[in-house]
């Protein structure tokens, strides 16, 4: 047992590990920041967020190395019993939930709260890396489509019962990377976003709300309404906008601090992170995630089977994605969908998952050294 853990730390990818803990540490330090704001800190309860944060940090890396050390590939047999469970969870957080912010998808577990879909991207990725693992892209390609497209269309349906847009768009979008990856023809990919556009023109006729078509108006014309609307953003803009080079110092941007930012803490760290650290934390920022991404695709070419491949690439996509639409929203060049900021945001369950993610990568690029 113990030559077995020394040959897994020296076959543990740390080079990959560490990008991922310095985005922890990020999001830590700017949460203690943020607690600043809101008064006095010796009672300890302004500090309730950063302690649960970090609370939520220890039990992530712990699980991080537990899945690293055990063999990712006996998930394989367990993909479509996972999907079931996904299908289960988001059911049930549709009838037994809590609303929190408008949206039903939390379980309330001992004063914390548990969202499901964190750990449904998680399965998603597993049962699309299964399934391209299993079949071919070339052989009766529009029946795979179909039953990749359906099984990823059940779930999203699910999700914006709750209604939570941002998953939904971040489900899709890793399910569209995904047939790219399995060589699926370009002019699929050209059918599926024209029956998108359908979709979403018939879903902006009869089925969202005013507040959500304000959102996407006030995206086009941020100016339109700045004290109500387009409020979060612009405040978000000004922080990001008044960091300059070496940032205002942590515990003194006047965005976090004073509460001109609306939800600091999630959506919006981004912004805390450019006032208070600058032009040269977002860079380091930027930076780690540029290396996490870049070594897990220098790693494809080492791992010899469809599955881990197929895996990694998945897990690879939603981060980037989800990375990319959350300063989006932040610098006010996409419209804001509620998608937090990975290894960064605050919130135990997006936390948990994306190191679960990053322990399975681990597991893979192991087993492909052993």
């Amino acid at each position: 047992m113990f030559n077995k853990i020394l040959n897994f730390l020296k076959n543990f990818d740390w080079i990959l590990f560490f990008p991922v803990l310095l985005l922890v540490s990020f999001g830590l330090v700017e949460l203690y920041s943020i607690a600043l704001g809101q008064g006095n800190l010796t009672d300890g309860t302004n500090l309730l967020n950063f302690n649960k944060q970090l609370i939520f940090a220890i039990v992530g890396f712990i699980l991080l190395f537990l899945f690293a050390f055990f063999d990712s590939h006996n998930l394989l047999n367990y993909s479509k019993y996972l999907y079931i469970v996904s299908l289960i969870l988001l059911l049930a957080v549709l009838l037994f939930g809590d609303t929190v912010r408008g949206t039903k998808g939390w379980f309330n577990i001992f004063g914390f709260g548990v969202q499901p879909v964190e750990i449904i991207k998680v399965f998603l990725i597993l049962f699309l890396a299964k399934y391209f693992s299993d079949y071919s892209a070339k052989i009766e390609p529009l029946k795979h489509l179909l039953i990749s497209g359906g099984a990823t269309i059940l779930l999203v349906i699910l999700v914006i019962a709750q209604p939570d847009f941002g998953s939904a768009v971040l489900l899709i979008l890793t399910w569209i990377a995904m047939i790219i990856f399995a060589g699926f023809d370009k002019k699929y990919l050209f059918y599926i976003l024209f029956i998108l556009l359908l979709v979403f023109s018939s879903a902006w006729l009869f089925y969202f709300k005013d507040y959500q078509k304000n959102r996407l108006l006030t995206f086009l014309n941020p100016s339109s309404n700045p004290l109500e609307q387009s409020y979060n953003v612009a405040q978000a803009i000004i922080a990001v906008g008044s960091g300059g080079l070496n940032g205002r110092g942590v515990g003194f941007g006047s965005q976090s601090q004073l509460k001109f930012l609306p939800e600091s803490q999630n959506d919006f760290i981004f912004a805390v992170i450019a006032e208070e650290l600058g032009f040269i934390g977002v860079t380091l920022l930027l930076f780690f995630f540029t290396v996490f991404i870049y070594r897990g695709l220098t790693k494809l070419k080492k791992i010899k089977n469809d599955f881990g491949i197929y895996f990694i690439l998945g897990c690879l996509t939603l981060i980037f994605i989800e990375m990319f639409i959350n300063i989006g929203m932040n610098m006010g060049i996409l419209p804001v969908v509620g998608l937090s900021l990975p290894f960064v945001s605050y919130g135990g369950s997006s936390l948990i998952s994306s190191l679960i993610l990053v322990g399975l990568m681990e597991s893979i690029i192991i087993k492909s050294k052993t």
